[in-house]
């Protein structure tokens, strides 16, 4: 009798830890698939961006003929952009910061033409870039509060066990250049 307490205590220990390690395993995939999931969201707002500009280069070009320079580097960095953004968020940072710059420089001669600024169709491409910055900026804060989260749990005992026995493997942030920290300024008239 003695021997088949024991034997109920010992599984019962055993179903314990055995529950401990499953809620603790599907805590770590569900803070890693919210990481995914709010990095989407990231791509999906820098892709937009991303399709936005050619349009401003197009629409600005005209107007623009000795200012190719500047044309040139928006372009270059977008590319780059675009490229980096499948490298992973710490590269995509750096990309985007060049980007915003490249924008920003744009946006200043921009500025010197006053039939440009004129333009509607600059005015709401200018615009659209600037609300898209804002949600840029909305999902970046989301990204990183779910990757803080996620990689808290994987340091933190008993997680960081489990963690790595499994391979969970830290996350990068998502940070702004400090360049690119503000949102480019947009003078509509």
């Amino acid at each position: 009798m003695g021997s088949m307490v024991t034997l109920l205590v010992v599984l019962a220990v055993v179903v314990v830890i055995a529950l401990a390690v499953i809620g603790i395993y599907n805590g770590l995939v569900k803070r890693r698939l919210r990481v995914d999931e709010s990095w989407a969201q990231i791509d999906v707002q820098l892709k937009r961006r991303h399709d936005l500009i050619p349009n401003l280069v197009n629409a600005v070009k005209d107007y623009m003929g000795f200012e190719q320079d500047v044309l040139t580097k928006v372009t270059e960095a977008r590319a780059n952009a675009v490229a980096a953004g499948a490298q992973g968020p710490a590269e995509a940072s750096a990309a985007e910061g060049q980007l915003t710059g490249a924008l920003r420089s744009l946006f200043a001669v921009v500025e010197n033409y006053p039939e440009l600024k004129a333009n509607q169709n600059v005015a709401d491409l200018q615009e659209q870039l600037a609300t898209t910055e804002n949600q840029i900026a909305f999902s970046r804060q989301h990204y990183n509060a779910t990757v803080l989260e996620y990689n808290t749990a994987i340091a933190t005992f008993p997680t960081n066990v489990l963690a790595g026995m499994f391979s969970f493997l830290r996350r990068d942030f998502f940070a702004a250049e400090p360049e690119a920290q503000a949102v480019p300024e947009v003078r509509l008239r």
